[in-house]
């Protein structure tokens, strides 16, 4: 997705520098700082054709073996509430057991009802995003432990940095969603942490956003956090999805307590679940990725169908999240081959069943470096031809998700632009085939001066935020700035001019006063 080809081939002789030729003040790329009137980035839609990396035979053969899984292996169900109505549906839940086993009837007739396309609704209308079929939601890197800048380094997440990378989010409209806590603030105690966050999520952004499924309170009051926040009812927010979770399987082949409590609280009410197994190949799945696939696939379909049971029609998606491991330390892998190979898989599959897609950008690197861009940009490769529609940790993750980076996500809002404008339709109108303009200049002449060009000169290509374009010299007067300093730059310019979206102040007292009751009565119980 990276801006191949500049002007450089066109204006050779004022790039080169060599001895007694002309050169343009500032050099290659002239003056970067006019400001910028680009598209808006917001409702996109990847209608290219998408891969099919596997025939229709070998998806089916994936689809098989996954139902047989299911029918013969089972999972383990850690809820005894959710074992209940796994068995009120017809599952076969063996007795002093957590084991149920799902016939394939009963699998394909549950996931016939989710819907093929839904939409998220935001506190601001103009943030509403729409899931499933064709469209593309990027979402902010989510749940990582550390944080990290160029001046700070790598450090615990807490509040401060929390709030600094939703604002960032907020900033950008090429970040649909916020996804989780952007970086875990371990510095409020665990027991309110849930009714902060939610409420800084609010406050400081107005686009839709995610509720952790760590029981059944937090579940309860992120729901009702979310209905205060859009200003509605109760049966409208069952009406209009507000508050989407993320259900991760504990691979392989296990449901937990919390994931299936997650489950029957959001979708009881018709908030959005996207049940995504976390399944590594060569360590919490086979070592192959077709074995990964069919245990991702099984693990995805359980999860999918229960959604169902509790509530039919309720909107549900299909998470990928298969990779691989270091085969020598363990350690996992991102932006692999065998990554970009289970995403596109990973597409076919959901497409086959007509669930939306929930996919991520990722990478191992420790820190904002080539490998970092790289192994993104083969991420975001796969999960642009693979189909996904939903696309989870788009901007800020670094260290296989341990660290959320100012820097890493300043470049990636880059790549996701860049992305955004790759996917635009090309124009090939009367004007756009310019055949005036070449008539006007014919052979020998040049482009820059012509009305042609100067009528379009400031939108017609894309402004990169991170791409530094000025000659050697130059750029070396300048200090050498490398990407990571110009990543590091431009974060602290959009903190200082970040502005919170407005709010009814009604709407932000009740909030309020929900958040101090809660508190009052003692949050949610821990053991610490």
């Amino acid at each position: 997705m990276s801006a191949e080809g500049t002007l450089a081939s066109t204006i050779h002789e004022e790039a080169t520098g060599e001895a007694g030729r002309r050169r343009r003040p500032g050099g290659r790329g002239g003056d970067r700082t006019r400001k910028s009137h680009g598209p808006s980035y917001l409702n996109l839609t990847n209608t290219r054709p998408k891969t099919e990396l596997l025939s229709a035979d070998q998806i089916e053969a994936i689809h098989n073996a996954s139902l047989t899984v299911l029918e013969e292996i089972g999972m383990d169900i850690m809820l005894p509430e959710a074992r209940e109505i796994m068995k009120a549906h017809g599952a076969r839940v063996t007795p002093g057991s957590e084991r149920v086993r799902f016939d394939r009837g009963l699998i394909m007739d549950m996931i016939a009802t989710v819907p093929k396309e839904f939409t998220l609704y935001s506190r601001n209308p103009l943030r509403n995003v729409q899931m499933g079929g064709n469209n593309l939601v990027f979402a902010q890197v989510a749940s990582a432990p550390f944080v990290s800048d160029l001046d700070g380094g790598r450090r615990t997440g807490n509040q401060k940095d929390y709030r600094n990378l939703l604002k960032l989010a907020q900033s950008y409209d090429i970040i649909h969603t916020t996804g989780g806590y952007p970086v875990e603030p371990v510095d409020i105690h665990a027991s309110v942490r849930h009714l902060d966050c939610i409420s800084d999520l609010i406050k400081l952004t107005d686009k839709p956003f995610h509720a952790y499924s760590l029981g059944k309170q937090r579940n309860t009051d992120a729901i009702e956090m979310a209905r205060i926040g859009r200003g509605i009812s109760m049966e409208q927010m069952e009406r209009e999805p507000s508050l989407f979770t993320i259900i991760n399987s504990s691979s392989p082949l296990r449901l937990d307590g919390p994931m299936l409590q997650g489950i029957i609280e959001m979708s009881a009410t018709n908030q959005p679940v996207i049940i995504t197994p976390f399944t590594l190949a060569g360590a919490m799945a086979p070592v192959t990725v077709a074995g990964a696939l069919v245990q991702q696939n099984a693990e995805a379909l359980c999860g999918i169908a229960f959604t169902q049971m509790v509530r039919r029609g309720a909107p549900a998606g299909y998470g990928g999240f298969t990779s691989n491991v270091d085969m020598k330390t363990g350690a996992p892998a991102f932006g692999t081959p065998e990554y970009m190979k289970a995403v596109i898989a990973g597409g076919q599959l959901a497409r086959r069943y007509g669930f939306p897609y929930r996919t991520s950008n990722t990478n191992a690197a420790n820190t904002v470096d080539a490998q970092a861009a790289y192994e993104s940009v083969f991420s975001l490769w796969s999960v642009i031809e693979g189909g996904g529609n939903f696309i989870m940790h788009s901007a800020g993750w670094t260290e296989g998700g341990l660290t959320a980076s100012y820097e890493k996500f300043i470049l990636d809002v880059d790549l996701l632009q860049m992305i955004a404008e790759f996917l635009r339709p090309l124009d090939v109108s009367d004007e756009a085939l310019a055949l005036d303009a070449i008539r006007d200049v014919g052979p020998g002449g040049h482009f820059f001066g012509t009305a042609h060009t100067l009528a379009r000169y400031e939108n017609a290509f894309y402004s990169p935020i991170i791409s530094d374009w000025r000659n050697n010299e130059s750029w070396v007067e300048a200090g050498s700035p490398t990407a990571f300093d110009k990543a590091s730059k431009v974060a602290k310019s959009v903190l200082a001019s970040y502005e919170r979206p407005p709010i009814d102040p009604a709407v932000e007292e009740e909030l309020d006063a929900f958040v101090a009751k809660r508190k009052e009565e003692g949050g949610v119980a821990t053991d610490f």
